[in-house]
C-alpha cells in the first residue's frame, strides 16, 4: 500500500474511531479527553489535505451533536489550511464548506468565542483577510444567540476594531487601489457585517423596547463612533479620478447613516455628544477646546452634502447644548450658500430638504417660556440664518422654501421670540430695580450672596457682581431684538415689493 493512501487512512481512520467512540455516549458524558482527541484528529486531516473526508463526517446526520459541542476547536487549523491553499483549489472550496457547516451546526455560543479567539490572535499581515473570512460565519452565530445579543455583537465590533486600528489607512490613490493589508475592503465588510442587527433594531422601535435592544443600539453607537475615529479620521475623503468608488467614501457614507436610521439619535450618541460638548465649553485649557471644536469641524467636513446633511439633524436633535447648536447652525448657512452660490442645486440644502431642517433650527424649544438667555447662541445663529436666507433668495426663485414657509416660521419662531422677549427683559428690569432698592437699605453695598446655577452652588457674588450680570443679560436681549427687528424688516419690505408687483 502506499505510503500517501497509508496516511490518509490512518488521519480518517483516527477521526472515524474518536466519531464512533462519541456516538454511544450521551451529550454530557462527553469529557475533556474527547474534545481533545477530535481537535488533534481532525487537524490532521485538514493539515494532510483531507478536508473532503472531513466535510463528510460533518455533514452526516449521526454526527450532529458530535459537532454541535466539538467542532469550534477546528476554527483554528481551518482559517490556516484556507489561507495555504490557492483560490481554486478543491482542497481550499472544502474548508469554505465546513466553515460554514460549523456556523450551522456547532454550539452558538462556544462558536463565537472560538471565532473572535481566531480574529484576536491572527497577525497584522493577515488580520483582514482573516476578518473578511470570519465575518460571515460570526455573523450567523450572533443572529442566532438570544441571550447578550447587543454584548456579544459589542463584543464582536469591538475585538475587530482593536485589530484593524493599528494598521496603517491607505491615503493616496495608488495606496488605495493596491489596498495592501485589504483595510480598504475589509472596513466595508464589517458595515455589511453590522446590517442585519441595525435592521433589527429598526424592526423593533414600534415594539416595547427590552434591555437587549437597548443595548444592542449603544453597541453599534459605539462602533460608529469608534469608525470616525479609525479610518475616517485620518482617510482621504475627496474623489479621486480613476476610482469609481471610492472605499473611505463609501464607509463613511455607511456610517453615518447607521446612526440616525438605526438608532434615532439614542442615548450613546447623546452621551458621546455630552464629553465633547464638556471639552468645548467647560475644559479650563483653551487649546483642548479649541482642538475639540477643531475635531467637530473635521468630521463634519469629511463628509458629502448628504452626510452632512444627516450629521447635522443628528447634532441638533441630541447635543443638548445651545452652545454646539449655534455652530452647527452657522455650519447649515456655509453649506446654503454653497448651494446657491453653484450652478447646479444641492437638493440636501434647498427645496424640501432644506424646508425640513429648518423646522428644527427655526423653533424655540419651549415656545415664549424658552430661557432665552441660555438659548441666545442658538437664537443668535438661526436669526443670521433667517436673515441670511430672506436677503439672499428672492421670493420668485424661493430655491431655498423659505417663502413658502414664512408663515410657519412666523409661527413657531419669531412670535414667540418676541413675547419671550418682553417677558425676559421686564423681568430682568425688575430684578435690577430689586437689586438697587435692597442695595440702598443694606448695611454694606458689598455684602455677599449666594447663587446657584443648574443645581451647583456658584461663588459668593456682591450686590454690584449680580447687577453687572443681570445688565449683561439685557445687553444680550437688546441685541437678540436687534437682529430681530431687521429680520422682520426685511420680510416686510420683500412682501411688501412683491404685493406691489402683483397690483
Amino acid at each position: 500500500m502506499p505510503e500517501e493512501q497509508s496516511q490518509t487512512i490512518m488521519a480518517v481512520d483516527e477521526l472515524q474511531a474518536i466519531i464512533q467512540r462519541c456516538q454511544i455516549l450521551e451529550e454530557a458524558d462527553f469529557k475533556g479527553e474527547d474534545f481533545n482527541l477530535f481537535q488533534v484528529a481532525g487537524q490532521k486531516c485538514l493539515e494532510d489535505g483531507y478536508a473532503a473526508q472531513l466535510l463528510e463526517v460533518i455533514q452526516n446526520e449521526k454526527n450532529k451533536v458530535i459537532i454541535k459541542n466539538m467542532g469550534w476547536n477546528l476554527i483554528s487549523p481551518l482559517v490556516r489550511c484556507i489561507f495555504m491553499y490557492k483560490q481554486d483549489d478543491d482542497k481550499r472550496e472544502h474548508c469554505l464548506r465546513i466553515l460554514d457547516q460549523l456556523a450551522q451546526l456547532c454550539n452558538p455560543k462556544e462558536l463565537f468565542l472560538g471565532l473572535l479567539e481566531q480574529i484576536e490572535q491572527t497577525s497584522a499581515e493577515q488580520v483582514c483577510q482573516t476578518v473578511m473570512l470570519l465575518l460571515q460565519p460570526l455573523q450567523t452565530v450572533l443572529l442566532k444567540l438570544q441571550n447578550k445579543k447587543g454584548y456579544s455583537v459589542g463584543l464582536s465590533l469591538a475585538m475587530i476594531m482593536n485589530q484593524l486600528t493599528p494598521l496603517p489607512v491607505p491615503y493616496t490613490k495608488q495606496q488605495i487601489q493596491e489596498d495592501k493589508l485589504g483595510l480598504c475592503q475589509c472596513c466595508n465588510a464589517v458595515v455589511e457585517f453590522a446590517k442585519p442587527f441595525v435592521n433589527e433594531v429598526v424592526k423593533n422601535m414600534e415594539k416595547s423596547l427590552e434591555c437587549s435592544d437597548m443595548e444592542l443600539k449603544e453597541e453599534l453607537l459605539k462602533f460608529c463612533m469608534k469608525s470616525l475615529k479609525f479610518p475616517l479620521l485620518t482617510a482621504q475623503l475627496e474623489p479621486l479620478e480613476g476610482i469609481e468608488e471610492h472605499p473611505f467614501r463609501h464607509f463613511a457614507t455607511e456610517i453615518i447613516s447607521i446612526i440616525p436610521s438605526a438608532m434615532q439619535y439614542d442615548t450613546y450618541w447623546s452621551a458621546s455628544e455630552k464629553d465633547l460638548v464638556k471639552i468645548m465649553t467647560l475644559c479650563p485649557m483653551e487649546h483642548l477646546r479649541k482642538k475639540s471644536l477643531n475635531n467637530l469641524q473635521l468630521f463634519i467636513d469629511k463628509f458629502d452634502t448628504e452626510g452632512k446633511y444627516t450629521l447635522f439633524r443628528c447634532l441638533l436633535k441630541t447635543s443638548n447644548h445651545a452652545g454646539v447648536e449655534g455652530y452647527i447652525i452657522k455650519n447649515i448657512k456655509d453649506q446654503i450658500h454653497l448651494s446657491l452660490t453653484k450652478e447646479y442645486d444641492n437638493v440636501w440644502f434647498t427645496g424640501h430638504h432644506l424646508v425640513s431642517l429648518l423646522d428644527l433650527v427655526l423653533s424655540l424649544p419651549e415656545g415664549a417660556e424658552t430661557d432665552l438667555l441660555q438659548n441666545s447662541d442658538r437664537i443668535m445663529a438661526s436669526l443670521n440664518l433667517l436673515r441670511y436666507l430672506v436677503i439672499k433668495d428672492c421670493e420668485s426663485d424661493n430655491r431655498t422654501g423659505v417663502w413658502t414657509t414664512l408663515a410657519k416660521i412666523d409661527q413657531n419662531f419669531l412670535k414667540p421670540l418676541r413675547v419671550g422677549l418682553n417677558m425676559s427683559k421686564a423681568h430682568y428690569e425688575a430684578e435690577i430695580k430689586n437689586k438697587k432698592e435692597n442695595r440702598k437699605e443694606a448695611h454694606n453695598s458689598n455684602t455677599a450672596c449666594s447663587v446657584t446655577v443648574s443645581g451647583e452652588k456658584m461663588p459668593a457674588m456682591t450686590t454690584g457682581m449680580q447687577l453687572q450680570v443681570l445688565h449683561s443679560a439685557l445687553f444680550t436681549f437688546d441685541l437678540i431684538e436687534s437682529v430681530l427687528a431687521r429680520v422682520e424688516e426685511l420680510i416686510e419690505v420683500k412682501t411688501k415689493a412683491v404685493m406691489d408687483e402683483h397690483s
